[in-house]
């Protein structure tokens, strides 16, 4: 059976769920991947209350959708960055509290716990479910990092400096994944700039730094990836049985004037100087029949989720768009071999 086709509502949380539900039906959507901000799903209610969960299954099931996982990107960023003032912008004020850089820290891995328990809560919530999951439950997110901002080797930076930064992200990591394994919920990193996993080489750092801890693995996105030179789809043979999750997102490169290289120059999304831009599904530059091939290949049964970012179109336009683009270029893998029939 073809791949469910899920949105995911970070970038449409201005809107109610109640009133995105029938609008993400209305564009083609079979499920939502709720994002832990706005009021699309709140966490400590979660964590708390059957009854809020059985509520927002009301919500989807009124409009003929599902769900597979939840994304908490936003505090997930904090639990190892270098805690700045932008941060206040994107924390709940308890995750922020005063502010004090390893407070808000500690304050996120907690947070993220709390997750894992909402998120299964969520899922043992949802109607119809059968007692062994068809998909697991998976906590989508950010890991933050210390060391993002020694990307570039100058001053001199040390492999000790950098091992000292995925020493920070095992010491705060490794207990929230261990809770996550409590809770049966999977955590999937969006591998992405600012991360502590950005490319090939530092997710299997990241991963060697965990002990490769079966709860933690990835939720790929090829546009984090392809503007930088990295093999997009070798990322998923690499990490074929850690791949919990899939972001369906396009991107193009090599589209600026020159003046601005992939570090984006201090320019704002969407500046046409720029070297790339994130684009609509089939706008841009990622070869999207070379994903569907290599999950074919690696087995991943769960959703494609539309990750819509575009600044140069319209949303409502762009998500009807791309849904349909997922369900065109999508395809099951055969259960025969081509040339069976040639014997008989």
């Amino acid at each position: 059976m073809p791949r469910p086709v899920t949105l995911f509502t970070g970038q449409w949380a201005d809107i109610p769920l109640v009133e995105l539900a029938p609008l993400a039906k209305s564009m083609g959507y079979d499920g939502l991947e709720l994002a832990c901000w706005g009021d699309h799903f709140d966490v400590d209610q979660a964590a708390r209350s059957k009854r809020y969960c059985k509520e927002r299954w009301e919500i989807l099931s009124d409009n003929g959708l599902t769900a597979f996982s939840i994304s908490s990107h936003l505090v997930g960023q904090a639990i190892c960055d270098n805690i700045d003032s932008r941060h206040q912008a994107i924390l709940p004020p308890d995750v922020w509290g005063d502010g004090k850089p390893e407070g808000v820290r500690k304050r996120a891995a907690k947070k993220m716990i709390r997750t894992a328990k909402a998120c299964r809560n969520f899922i043992d919530a949802k109607p119809g479910r059968k007692k062994k999951d068809d998909f697991p439950a998976v906590v989508n997110g950010f890991t933050g990092s210390s060391i993002w901002h020694a990307l570039y080797a100058f001053p001199p930076t040390s492999q000790e400096y950098l091992e000292n930064g995925f020493k920070d992200f095992a010491r705060r990591f490794i207990p929230i994944m261990d809770a996550f394994e409590k809770e049966n919920v999977n955590f999937a990193l969006e591998v992405h700039p600012t991360e502590i996993a950005f490319d090939i080489a530092s997710a299997e750092r990241a991963l060697k730094a965990l002990g490769s801890h079966r709860r933690f693995g990835f939720n790929y996105d090829p546009s984090h990836l392809g503007y930088q030179g990295v093999d997009y789809v070798q990322f998923l043979r690499t990490f074929a049985k850690r791949i919990f999750h899939v972001h369906m997102k396009d991107v193009w490169w090599g589209h600026g004037d020159g003046s601005v290289g992939v570090f984006g120059g201090h320019t704002d999304f969407g500046d046409a100087r720029r070297q790339w831009d994130f684009r609509s599904l089939g706008h841009g530059d990622i070869n999207f029949e070379e994903i569907i091939v290599a999950l074919n290949d690696i087995g991943y049964a769960g959703p494609l989720s539309v990750e819509w970012e575009d600044i140069r179109m319209d949303r409502i336009h762009g998500g009807t768009e791309a849904a349909a683009y997922v369900r065109h270029v999508d395809f099951p893998s055969s259960q025969v071999a081509f040339d069976a029939a040639f014997d008989q």
